[in-house]
């Protein structure tokens, strides 16, 4: 399957670099939010890999980008405000292939706790992996019907199971599923993730 190089263009102006899949007969299309930028995150980051791969092989389209002030695209880190205008951008660029398919906000980490933030019409629901939910009183999906997902390693470090599952107790339509024996990179565990998401696009999505 090809990998496409495409540009989003966000609503503040910046032009930012992303990889497109999009597999014969796509039945949802997902765009894959990457880890903290401050500390080495991009869109080749493990878990946005292993989504990348594993989505489009289940018949997922996958956008995967590199937020503002990493790699080629342009701008600089907002600490996850203005970022949440890349995600747009990138559901924007699903939304440009026509395809009138379900939309998904994926992300791992910062790139999870950024999508949580984005209110959009347009997509049907969160995947989040490994959200340290820094900013719980930005979350869009809090309060959204939407299904969301929670991934949370077992023994995250940055948020336990126990502790997400206090912060969203009062979170609408969402659901924690916890990988046994991860930690926070998930390093092994990937396809575990892969398998949830799919699962959660086809039985809530599709």
């Amino acid at each position: 399957m090809a990998i496409e190089t495409v540009q989003l263009q966000t609503a503040d102006g910046l032009t930012l670099e992303g990889e497109l899949q999009v597999p014969d007969g796509a039945h949802a299309a997902v765009v894959l939010a990457h880890p903290h930028p401050l500390h080495g995150g991009n869109m080749r980051s493990i878990v946005i890999g292993a989504l990348f791969a594993g989505l489009p092989a289940a018949g997922v389209a996958a956008l995967r980008f590199n937020f503002r002030g990493v790699g080629a695209s342009e701008g600089t880190h907002d600490n996850g405000r203005a970022e949440r205008l890349d995600v747009v951008a990138g559901l924007d660029a699903l939304e440009g292939l026509g395809l009138d398919l379900p939309l998904v906000l994926g992300g791992w980490s910062f790139g999870a706790d950024t999508s949580l933030a984005v209110y959009d019409a347009r997509h049907a629901g969160w995947f989040a992996v490994a959200p340290p939910l820094r900013h719980a009183e930005h979350v869009a999906a809090a309060t959204d019907p939407r299904p969301t997902l929670l991934v949370v390693p077992e023994r995250d470090q940055f948020r336990s199971p126990e502790s997400a599952a206090e912060v969203v107790a009062s979170w609408t339509n969402t659901r924690i599923q916890v990988v046994p024996g991860a930690d926070h990179f998930l390093v092994g565990r990937t396809d575990r993730v892969v398998e949830l998401a799919v699962e959660f696009i086809n039985h809530f999505l599709s």
